[in-house]
């Protein structure tokens, strides 16, 4: 039952059954096998390291899960000025990466044309860019893309829409996919994810994710763990099980092939070194090192005790070089866009 499942995920000729058995089935090796030689046949064995600057943790909205809530009190908030988040990038240059993230919790104070300039300055440093501010208008998206920002990132978390609904008060799934679809049309490549673990979330709805993954066809795909955070509603409930997200990875990179996976920094935060080759032998083929000034880092809490939180990151290239290595990957030197590939089944 279990290699008939595996048969049609590859083919493509599946069903949410499928997805379903191989979410609880109990030895999940031939899975794992399977996801890593469709990565290595997809995306060959490059990984692909995109910087990551978390440039505020100010956020509007009210998600209960997450350290940044609006209604956390008790964690300082900072925001980076666009001279010191531009000083950080031209430092980071000699780390070799070719993607620059902006990262940031839903802050008004981030206003379309302070944005758009750190794009334009940004490009001219020959980096493709990436960002992540939530919820905006087309328009707003509009005046990002026409800067030149090449990515962003708009993650669900999921897709139950009753869960949503309870988990980030204010906010609609349809909204969130609209806003997906906006990007889309103005040709971002468009990364999305869904946390595992969350209160009231069965497999059934992880089922569901993987196949809206498939329908909308996104470009990059993070699938974490949930983590809980102390200061929120939702912090004594326990964290997710490492186990189901490697088997979500694997079988999210059997169906979508040529999809970029990143090793999550949740992942990463539950199983450190060990996590992340387990993560690039099931399907991932993205890291993203954490450049932000070490006095931010530790207050874009989003989640407690996060990866390389305190390394700095000419020692975590260093780490990631000879990790890499290790799994008998490669670095790539390319701006990591997604190269569609035609499946040859």
């Amino acid at each position: 039952m279990l290699l008939k499942a595996l048969e049609n995920i590859e083919s493509g000729k599946f069903k949410k059954k499928d997805i379903v058995d191989l979410l609880i089935q109990d030895d999940p090796s031939e899975l794992y096998r399977n996801a890593d030689r469709i990565r290595k046949k997809f995306v060959g064995d490059e990984v692909h390291l995109r910087e990551i600057i978390e440039i505020s943790n100010y956020c509007k909205q009210h998600c209960l899960y997450c350290g940044l809530q609006a209604q956390n009190t008790k964690l300082k908030r900072y925001r980076m000025k666009p001279e010191e988040v531009m000083e950080r990038i031209r430092w980071s240059v000699p780390l070799g990466y070719k993607t620059v993230v902006l990262q940031s919790g839903e802050d008004n104070a981030w206003t379309d044309d302070i944005v758009c300039g750190m794009v334009r300055d940004i490009r001219k440093m020959d980096f493709a860019v990436t960002l992540s501010f939530g919820e905006k208008s087309y328009e707003t998206y509009k005046k990002y893309r026409e800067a030149g920002a090449d990515r962003y990132l708009l993650k669900h978390e999921t897709s139950d829409t009753e869960l949503y609904k309870f988990l980030d008060p204010g906010m609609s799934f349809k909204n969130r996919i609209g806003c997906q679809n906006d990007l889309k049309e103005l040709g971002f490549q468009v990364g999305s994810g869904i946390m595992i673990g969350l209160p009231g979330q069965a497999v059934d709805s992880i089922a569901d994710d993987i196949m809206l993954f498939h329908k909308m066809d996104y470009d990059m795909i993070g699938i974490s763990p949930f983590i809980p955070h102390k200061d929120t509603e939702i912090g004594n409930n326990s964290s997710g099980d490492h186990e189901l997200v490697r088997k979500a990875v694997a079988i999210t990179r059997i169906i979508l092939k040529d999809v970029h996976l990143p090793v999550t920094t949740a992942f990463s935060t539950l199983r450190d070194r060990e996590g992340k080759l387990q993560m690039l032998a099931s399907g991932a083929n993205v890291i993203m090192p954490n450049i932000t000034p070490v006095e931010y880092r530790k207050m874009y809490e989003i989640y407690p005790d996060k990866d390389s939180s305190d390394v700095e990151p000419f020692e975590y290239r260093k780490q990631l070089t000879e990790l890499l290595t290790e799994a008998g990957r490669t670095i790539s030197t390319s701006y990591g866009h997604r190269i569609k590939i035609k499946a040859d089944i």
